[in-house]
């Protein structure tokens, strides 16, 4: 249900407040750029700094901007149960295609807890269900064994969005699960070597400014020409790689956005703006790929 190349949407803001104008343009350019769909409100989206109201403006805007020409994963993770059934319900209501759901975040649950938690979700809507595997940010990996307890028990707990690094994992899990089951990478650089093990596209940070490069790499892997494939994962690599490792997700892609005219230059604290440093290296890399006029 989930293959193919899905932006995890950066969240514009103008004078402090959401940019709509600006959000509406960017939804516009990936469903040009022949992206599957759009994750508004995860952390590309800056969704901890985003107030509930806000939070479902968004997701609202979401999918009136893609008025049904590509699909919208909504972001509705939280470490708080309650409250991801409340952002779960109501996106469901706001007419969203599934729902993106984060391993809960510094309270640190067991696999017994991580297990509950989703099932109470998955419990609580019809909708289709992605988890998120993230423990750099989380401090706690979805297990592989709490992944296929999930698969097995739920029908509409459906993917895994895998941002952990490890290309071993990938095979791990597609060994555990269901072929049914589908695994997304949730790392630029990570899409091609998870795809060869049995993963199926990308939620990617990289396709808010560069939609019809990433979207061509994943469908030349999805119909096995892997040649073009690699050729492509070889010619953005360096833009994958530096632009999360040069600050911390989203600070590069809404700097690179905002220096290509996209977006302004702003963020919601505690993030703020690149060093003079930082914007430096970020406009070599964007003009090494042809990106600024």
């Amino acid at each position: 249900m989930f293959k193919g190349t899905y932006t995890a949407l950066v969240t514009p803001f103008r004078h402090g407040q959401l940019d709509e104008e600006a959000f509406e343009r960017l939804i516009d350019m990936q469903i040009n750029g022949g992206i599957t769909g759009v994750v508004p409100v995860g952390t590309t989206g800056e969704s901890p700094t985003l107030d509930h109201d806000e939070h479902l403006r968004v997701i609202e805007l979401a999918v009136k901007f893609a008025n049904g020409r590509c699909h919208v994963l909504a972001g509705a993770g939280s470490n708080s149960t309650k409250e991801a059934v409340e952002l779960t319900i109501a996106a469901e209501k706001l007419g969203v295609t599934g729902v993106l759901q984060v391993a809960p975040y510094y309270n640190k649950p067991s696999q017994e807890g991580l297990y509950r938690h989703f099932m109470k979700i998955s419990e609580s809507t019809k909708l289709p269900i992605v988890l998120y595997s993230i423990p750099g940010r989380c401090g706690v990996e979805i297990g592989i064994e709490t992944t296929a307890r999930l698969a097995q028990n739920t029908d509409n707990i459906v993917a895994i969005k895998e941002a952990g690094g490890s290309v071993e994992r990938v095979s791990q899990l597609r060994q555990a699960l269901p072929e049914h089951f589908e695994i997304l990478s949730g790392d630029d650089s990570m899409t091609l070597p998870f795809m060869a093990l049995g993963g199926v596209g990308v939620i990617s940070v990289a396709s808010n400014l560069i939609p019809t490069e990433v979207s061509n790499m994943v469908m030349a892997a999805l119909a096995g020409d892997w040649a073009n494939a690699r050729g492509s994962h070889e010619k953005l690599y360096p833009l994958f790689k530096n632009m999360l490792s040069i600050d911390v997700n989203p600070v590069p892609i809404k700097t690179a956005l905002a220096l290509c005219g996209l977006i302004q230059p702003e963020f919601r604290l505690p993030l703020c703006e690149a060093s003079d440093e930082v914007t430096a290296q970020i406009k070599e890399l964007l003009a090494d790929h042809g990106l600024l006029g």
